[in-house]
Parts: structure tokens; C-alpha cells; sequence
């Protein structure tokens, strides 16, 4: 193909000029090919413009799809029956079923104007088609679907009921876990477009975090859809004929609602428990953190038993010490035991503690004590202080015996004891004025009785014997010391005020009666001690008379300990009354005490049992 190039006649009010030779014209071939040649041609054959060519030369190929689309979209519409209007596809009837619930409303509106320009009836009878008479017109299908697509809320029931939604739920197998991306990552994009939060986390792959992960299991466990299924109604309320009908109506359609609510909400559910059943990420993650929690125990018993391997260390170095240094070594050891016993009480009360800690000090000083009866008066000095003095004044003394000098250690000690007893006279004193002073004015008042020693001694073991919580108390304890003292004419209100004065003088009560167990103790010692024969002279008379009253005073003549108490007991019930030789093996089960303690102490359980009862007795007979 050849052309010639002509240059354009030049304007009138232009002027002619000549400024240099034009060289010869040239002759080229050349052949039209490529798309620019294409859309030329396309134009010269619909006669359009350059503007209007470029339009129809992009549109061509889906007006060709388009004309096949209305070709079967009227081959449908034709088969449509328009009184089963509710069971049709409203999107395909409008030509939207490449698209369906993703049309805008303006591609919905454009739909519907299209269908009309093309299948109303007027337009129809125009091109002399043959037209139905009424609603038994297919038009009829076409002004349902858009009633529906094109107000909101039916097009949400009708989305809700959509027919080709699949509802299925992938099953857990091992189809599905081998291929758990490609079986269950379509079914939750599909299901994702009933959510409210339009911010739909994706399933993810294989490398997906575990907050990813995690984030998107949370998200479907809690999801919340708008589905709703009233496109489904039986029957509409408005055919009701009355209130009452329309609100029956009405109820039934809201019961088969929730029902299918109910029903889509477990299917969630179900699709959501089989991902999860089958998602290899969550075993992954299961097994990361089951080696993680083993290997922070194999990493906590690590170093405990570094810690364990290192205390040994310790231990050894302190015992080769010991032998080497030893009053160096004891001091460390002391500061040592001070630190792992401050360590391991760090929870404990305070107060507690701090008695603890005086106890033992005086105990390893042997409570500085020369012989027996000043130990045994300081222990008593020790249970006062630990009773009596307060949480500072503990830690300041406890400070000065444990500082290593035994000097300062036994000053701080019996200075604190003269300023303990220097205090309890002082109250002591008080105490005694003030009941000088009320039985002064009025003697036959609260406490004015007197009390002797027996009724003393009997109402401190009836307050033992008797504790608190017993029915009619006070009553039950004046009645047991008229059983065991004569002439005893004290009644429940005297019982209660004398126990509350001994309770105040508690301290002072118990040392006079060790001082006084003590001194019984040395007298009875004394006693054999006379009764032995002089030097020289041997006689089996007095030998045989010290060993009885060995045996009646019996080997032990201090008190019974809670301890010893408890021993007992379960010896009496491990060893019945029936065996021979019962009170041969009760004792060696108390190495502290003695065949005869330990009969002596049972038949005094028994008395008290005794008394106990018929106190009890005699207080509700009185009632009665």
C-alpha cells in the first residue's frame, strides 16, 4: 500500500515565503496491521467517531456475551410461572447471576429498567408478541424480584435463603487434615459474608502466628451473623383477616425464625470445632508448648539440683571448717542457721518468730544457768518474757543474744527479766488496789467471798476439765467444786469472777506453782536421802524402804506435756485392757514416764470423766 503526503493550503491572512528547497516526494510502502488498525476499521463500519469507536470496540465482546445472556435469560423468563414467585432466582430473573448478592443497588436499578424497556408488556404487544392477560404475565417475575432486591430488608431475607449457598460442613477425616487450607479456606470465605463486623480475619497459611491464629478461632467462636430467615414464612401476616389471626401468624413465622437461627448458629459452631479438630497449626502450636513447659521443668529441677549440689558444698565446707576453726566456724553457723531460719519463716507472724528465736538463744546459753533449780527458775523467766513482752522489745533482746558475746548476752537477758517482774508487780500492785478498793466499799458485792486453797486449786482443773463452749459453763464448774470441796457455798457468778482474777494473774500463778512443785520435789529427794542407812552399815530394811517411796512418788513428778498426753492416748487404744502385760508396753511407748506414771495419770482421766459427767448431770437435774 502506497500514500502521498500533501502539505495543507496555507490561510489567506498567512504570508508566503520561501526559505529553503523541499526535497523530492519519496514513495513508501507499507502494510496496516495491529489494534490501532483494527478499531479504524470497527469505526469506518458503524460510521462512529473516534470517541464513539473506542467505547464500542471494548464493549463488543460483552455485547456478543450479553446478547447470549438475554437469549437465555427470556428462554427462562418464558419458563417462569409467576404464581411459584417466591421459589425463583430473583438475581438470575434480572439478569444478575454472575453477581448476585455483590450488586449495587445501581446495578440492580439498571437491571430492572433494562427487563422493563425489553419485556413490558406495551413494548411487547409494539412488536407484536403475544402477551398474558394480569399477573399470569412473566412481567409479573420481573417487578417481584426487584420488589424484593430492591428494598433493604427483603433483600437481606431473601440473601439470607439464597439457593445456591452451600450450607455443608466439611467433616473431620483425614482428607480433610491433609488438606486442611484447601478444604476449610472456602467454606469460611463463603460463610464470612454473614458476619455483622465486616472485618472478617482470613483463615491464613501455614506460617500464620500463633496471635493469628488464635485471633481467628476467637473471632469464629464468637460470631455474630445477621442471617435471618423470614424469607421462609409460610404465610404473611398481612392475609390475616383479623388482629387475632395476624398475630398468630406472626407468632408461628417467629417460632420457625429461631429455630433456623438456632439450627445456623450450631452449624457455625460445628464448621468452626471441625477446623479446629483438623487444623495442623493447633496441634503445632499444643506440641511447641508442651516442650516449652517441659523444658522450663527440665530447667527449674536443673537448678534445683545445682541448688541442691551447691547447699552439699556448703555443708562440707562448713563441717571441714568445724574441725579446723572451731569457734570461728560456730559463728557462721549461727549467722548461716540465722539466714536459712529467717528465710524459711519470712511468711510467718513476727511475734511468733521472735519467741522462737529467744527460746532457742537461751536454750543454747543453757539459760545461764550453774546448777538444776536456776535452770529451771530462768526457763520459767524465758515462757515470761515470750508471753509478756512485745514484738520491739523481743527483736532488741533477741539482737543482744545472738551478737556471739555471752557476757552482754546474759546482761540484756536479766535485765529484761527485773524489768518484766519490776512491771508486773507494778500491775500486780494495782490490780490489788483497785479490788482493795471496790470490796472496801462494798464486800458483799461481785468477789467479796473468800476463796480457800482447795477451791482454787479445784476451780483451775474445772476450767480444764471444762472449756469453753460447754453448755451452762460457769454452773457445770460450781457444781464440780461442791462435789469435791465441803462446805463450799460458791455459785456461778462467784466462779466467773474469781476465774477472771486468775486469769489476770496467770504468770504469777503458774511460777508459784512450779516454785512449789520444786520445792515438794526436794523434799521428797531429801526424804529417801534421810532414810538410807550410815556408812558402814548395811541394811536391807532401809534399802527396801527407799526404793517404795521411789515407787509412789514415781519416777517423773513434773507435769504432763501435751506431748505425753497424746502418746498416751494412742497407746490406750493401740493396746486393749485384755492383753496381760498392757501397762508394761503403754510405757515403753512414753520413754519420759514411768509403769506407775502412767496408771496414776489414766485413773485421773478417769476421775475427771467422772466428774465431768455428774457436774453435768447435777446442773440439768436442777433445771429440771
Amino acid at each position: 500500500m502506497s500514500a502521498v503526503v500533501f502539505l495543507p493550503p496555507a490561510p489567506e491572512e498567512f504570508t508566503t515565503c520561501i526559505t529553503g528547497k523541499i526535497s523530492a516526494p519519496m514513495k513508501v510502502e507499507f502494510e496496516p496491521v495491529g489494534r490501532f488498525f483494527e478499531a479504524l476499521c470497527m469505526r469506518l463500519h458503524h460510521k462512529n467517531t473516534l470517541s464513539q469507536g473506542s467505547v464500542s470496540s471494548s464493549s463488543s465482546s460483552e455485547s456478543e456475551e450479553e446478547d447470549d445472556d438475554e437469549e437465555e435469560n427470556e428462554s427462562l423468563l418464558l419458563s417462569l410461572d409467576p404464581k411459584d414467585w417466591k421459589n425463583q432466582d430473583h438475581y438470575e430473573v434480572l439478569g444478575l447471576s454472575k453477581l448476585r448478592y455483590k450488586a449495587t443497588e445501581d446495578q440492580i436499578k439498571r437491571a430492572y429498567k433494562k427487563k422493563v424497556l425489553k419485556h413490558h408488556p406495551d413494548k411487547r404487544r409494539a412488536r407484536g408478541l403475544q402477551v398474558k392477560d394480569g399477573e399470569d404475565d412473566y412481567f409479573t417475575c420481573i417487578t417481584r424480584a426487584y420488589e424484593i432486591l430492591g428494598n433493604p430488608l427483603k433483600r437481606r431475607a431473601y440473601d439470607s435463603a439464597d439457593p445456591l449457598f452451600d450450607d455443608s460442613v466439611p467433616p473431620v477425616n483425614a482428607q480433610s487434615k491433609e488438606n486442611f487450607l484447601s478444604v476449610f479456606g472456602p467454606v469460611f470465605a463463603q460463610n464470612s459474608r454473614w458476619s455483622v463486623r465486616r472485618k472478617v480475619p482470613q483463615l491464613g497459611d501455614e506460617n500464620s502466628s500463633y496471635d493469628e491464629v488464635n485471633h481467628f478461632y476467637s473471632f469464629w467462636y464468637e460470631f455474630d451473623s445477621w442471617r435471618e430467615f423470614s424469607y421462609f414464612d409460610e404465610e404473611e401476616k398481612e392475609k390475616g383477616e383479623n388482629r387475632d389471626e395476624r398475630k398468630w401468624i406472626e407468632k408461628q413465622n417467629k417460632v420457625a425464625r429461631q429455630k433456623r437461627k438456632k439450627e445456623e448458629m450450631a452449624r457455625i459452631r460445628q464448621l468452626v470445632d471441625n477446623a479446629y479438630a483438623c487444623d495442623p497449626r493447633i496441634r503445632r502450636f499444643k506440641e511447641e508448648e508442651k516442650e516449652k513447659k517441659l523444658a522450663q521443668k527440665r530447667a527449674k529441677e536443673e537448678v534445683i539440683r545445682q541448688k541442691a549440689e551447691e547447699e552439699e558444698k556448703r555443708r562440707r565446707e562448713v563441717e571441714e571448717e568445724e574441725r579446723k576453726k572451731r569457734e570461728e566456724e560456730e559463728e557462721k553457723a549461727r549467722a548461716q542457721a540465722a539466714q536459712e531460719k529467717k528465710e524459711k519463716e519470712a511468711q510467718k507472724k513476727a511475734l511468733r518468730k521472735e519467741r522462737k528465736i529467744l527460746r532457742s538463744t537461751i536454750k543454747d546459753f543453757n539459760y545461764f544457768a550453774k546448777d538444776e533449780s536456776e535452770k529451771v527458775a530462768n526457763m520459767a523467766e524465758v515462757d515470761k518474757l515470750s508471753e509478756l513482752l512485745g514484738l520491739v522489745k523481743l527483736q532488741t533482746l533477741n539482737e543482744s543474744l545472738t551478737s556471739g558475746d555471752l557476757e552482754k548476752a546474759k546482761e540484756a537477758f536479766f535485765r529484761e527479766v527485773q524489768e518484766l517482774k519490776a512491771q508486773n508487780e507494778e500491775e500486780k500492785r494495782k490490780q490489788l488496789a483497785a479490788m482493795q478498793s471496790k470490796s472496801g466499799g462494798d464486800s458483799s458485792g461481785k468477789g467479796g467471798k473468800e476463796w480457800c486453797e482447795a477451791e482454787i486449786r479445784t476451780l483451775i482443773k474445772a476450767v480444764n476439765v471444762f472449756p469453753a463452749g460447754t453448755k451452762e459453763r460457769w454452773e457445770v464448774i460450781a457444781n464440780f467444786i461442791k462435789q469435791h470441796v465441803a462446805d463450799s457455798d460458791k455459785n456461778a457468778k462467784d466462779v466467773l469472777s474469781k476465774a477472771k482474777e486468775l486469769q489476770k494473774n496467770d504468770l504469777s500463778l503458774k511460777e508459784e506453782a512450779q516454785k512449789k512443785a520444786f520445792e515438794k520435789f526436794e523434799k521428797e529427794h531429801i526424804k529417801i536421802s534421810q532414810a538410807k542407812p550410815k556408812e558402814g552399815v548395811t541394811s536391807e530394811r532401809y534399802e527396801s524402804v527407799a526404793e517404795q517411796q521411789v515407787r509412789e512418788m514415781g519416777t517423773n513428778p513434773a507435769p504432763w506435756t501435751a506431748d505425753e498426753q497424746k502418746l498416751l492416748e494412742q497407746a490406750l487404744k493401740t493396746y486393749p485392757a485384755s492383753l496381760p502385760d498392757r501397762w508394761d508396753q503403754i510405757s515403753s511407748c512414753i520413754p519420759s514416764r514411768s509403769k506407775k506414771d502412767c496408771m496414776l495419770r489414766y485413773k485421773e482421766l478417769v476421775e475427771l470423766v467422772r466428774a465431768k459427767k455428774a457436774a453435768t448431770e447435777a446442773v440439768n437435774k436442777g433445771k429440771k
